[in-house]
């Protein structure tokens, strides 16, 4: 257990530093404005527009790096800060938005698999570890059979939960991709924003390959405590 621990907070001290590194990249691309003038905005209305997009709205949400794409409804929700700013970071993740409505208009496999999945993690992100530790105790209680199943089926929703994770890493760097591949080819950046594009969006990918490393961690920890009983 000690070991598991260890690991955890291996991983929440890559993550913490992760994620440090992303706002403070994205505070000082923010400051390296476009020689285009585009906005957040325009630039993804640009992006949908090359690709034969017409069925997309791009639109303002309120927060801070609460961009994401919802393809219930064809949106691209820009956080205001990148809706309305005029610089690298903002480029870079209004295209990256409109990499996944790209993804979605090409049935892109890896995007249909996740979205599959969507509805299952819902549930099974919130009630997997409760789920597993009433059939622990269970188990305690009358040796292994109900409850030994009920622990299995709580680590059956971990595990979806844990896949569902690893998913979304070719969707994300698939999306980034895509963005920085049109970026280039549009001319809608210069050499130098470009770089600056290209390095946010790495980081950005990053907290995702951090997240589903720690859930691979979280899993398999309780399939040490489940299976690994005597």
């Amino acid at each position: 257990m000690g070991t598991y621990y260890l690991l955890l907070g291996l991983i929440a001290l890559v993550s913490w530093m992760v994620s440090s590194t992303l706002k403070r990249k994205f505070a000082k691309y923010s400051k390296t404005h476009l020689r285009n003038g585009m906005s957040g905005a325009e630039i993804a209305e640009k992006m949908l527009a090359d690709h034969g997009i017409n069925n997309v709205r791009v639109v303002s949400v309120k927060g801070r790096l609460t961009d994401h794409y919802n393809p219930k409804d064809r949106t691209v929700n820009l956080s205001e800060a990148v809706y309305h700013e005029r610089n690298a970071a903002a480029a870079a993740v209004a295209a990256h938005e409109c990499g996944h409505a790209v993804q979605h208009a090409q049935a892109y496999s890896w995007l249909q698999t996740r979205s599959m999945l969507v509805p299952i993690v819902n549930v099974s992100s919130s009630l997997s570890m409760w789920i597993i530790l009433a059939g622990l105790m269970l188990g305690f209680g009358a040796g292994l059979g109900l409850g030994f199943w009920v622990a299995v089926l709580g680590f059956g929703l971990m595990a979806v939960a844990t896949v569902f994770s690893f998913v979304t890493l070719p969707v994300e760097y698939d999306a980034s991709n895509r963005a920085l591949a049109w970026l280039k080819n549009r001319n809608i950046v210069s050499r130098e924003e470009y770089k600056d594009a290209e390095d946010a969006l790495k980081w950005a990918a990053r907290t995702y390959l951090v997240a589903a490393l720690g859930a691979l961690a979280t899993l398999m920890y309780w399939a040490l405590q489940i299976f690994g009983r005597d």
